[in-house]
């Protein structure tokens, strides 16, 4: 199993600064509604969290860079 690195830091109520290997993101939000997520690549994903085991994602945007 590969080692990853991924850190969370809360810089502000209801703001988290992510940091990964290859990016960094801000998500704002999600106490009791939608969370925005703006990624360094790009990417921004809104979602949000229903009752019981569902849950919804929208993520627009490209990655630029990454290929595997």
């Amino acid at each position: 199993m590969p080692l990853t690195f991924r850190k969370s830091f809360r810089i502000l109520p209801g703001v988290r600064l992510n940091i990964n290997k290859r990016s960094w993101s801000i998500t704002t939000g999600g106490r009791n509604g939608p969370r925005h997520t703006r990624s360094s690549t790009g990417r921004r994903t809104t979602s949000m969290d229903l009752p019981g085991p569902f849950g919804w994602r929208r993520t627009t945007g490209t990655r630029r860079g990454g290929g595997h």
